[in-house]
């Protein structure tokens, strides 16, 4: 099928996702993170001609995007605008139960980086949100002028790894009020010290923020678990996380399930070329586990 050309974000690990899941013709699927809908139009024309999928993604823009674009595939793509934490009763309510394959790519889409008044990015003076869905929850400028500098500190280092986040906290909170997210990269940039870096200083404090204010580890842990009701036999469970937190999370999660049987051995990595054409892929790490 010929797709829309204005596909924003390049699907990472696209080939290698496809493959893993083992998509049939006739086939059930659930993409637990819509996106742009890159890999869900892949899975779609794999599954054809009479495969269908469920699509999720927790963003208005994500899913209003994404209605459109799998708009020809007519009642063989379902989508809903929902946190996966909710995966196991919207798959339900939809008639997505058992499936064959169950498929998350997590971590944010290109488009969320460079959409403005979202403040995923801190290379712009956008306002700090940072919510998937910005009608629910909390947004990151309430953690970051009200939290209490332990508590602070300790989110950042929790989330983001971040081993400096005893300074990063401290000038967080002498340089209160801090409203757009540009404003907060200068002062982690400052309060943090690093002289020099491949990443720049306030990447690990925004993903902290970011995945505190969406409560994603949390949100992870229950989709898996409802992976395990939804999953018919030999039916497979594939992710793509980005940063070694969510997968330790898969991995450990992928070990502890007595009916979950690794496929491959070795973390599937994109390749030099892929890096090559997409940077941001390079810290991609895919796992994949099979219902028995």
């Amino acid at each position: 099928m010929n797709h829309d050309a204005q596909i924003y974000h390049q699907s990472v690990l696209l080939t290698q996702a496809l493959e893993q899941l083992g998509i049939r013709p006739g086939g059930s699927y659930i993409d637990c993170t819509l996106g742009d809908g890159g890999h869900t139009l892949a899975m779609l024309d794999a599954s054809a001609p009479d495969g269908r999928l469920l699509g999720l993604d927790a963003d208005p823009e994500a899913v209003a995007a994404c209605r459109s674009r799998l708009a020809p595939y007519g009642g063989r793509a379902v989508v809903a605008q929902t946190n996966f934490a909710d995966l196991e009763p919207v798959a339900i309510a939809n008639g997505f139960a058992p499936v064959q394959g169950i498929f998350f790519d997590l971590g944010l889409s290109s488009r969320q980086l460079d959409a403005e008044e979202r403040g995923f990015s801190f290379r712009r003076p956008d306002p700090l949100d940072m919510r998937f869905d910005p009608s629910e929850g909390t947004p990151a400028a309430e953690l970051v002028n009200h939290m209490d500098e332990q508590a602070l500190a300790n989110l950042i280092y929790r989330l983001g790894e971040e081993h400096r986040s005893r300074r990063i906290a401290r000038g967080i909170v002498a340089n209160r009020p801090i409203d757009t997210a540009l404003q907060l990269a200068e002062v982690v940039r400052r309060a943090a010290g690093y002289r020099r870096s491949r990443t720049h200083p306030a990447t690990r404090t925004f993903q902290a923020l970011r995945m505190g204010v969406n409560r994603e580890m949390e949100n992870l842990e229950v989709a898996l678990g409802a992976s395990l009701a939804l999953l018919e036999q030999n039916g497979r469970l594939v992710t793509i996380a980005y940063h070694s937190l969510e997968d330790r999370l898969i991995k450990t999660f992928i070990a502890a399930a007595a009916r979950l049987r690794p496929i491959v051995k070795r973390v599937i990595k994109p390749d030099q070329e892929e890096i090559r054409r997409n940077p941001r892929s390079r810290s991609a790490r895919l796992r994949v586990a099979e219902l028995v």
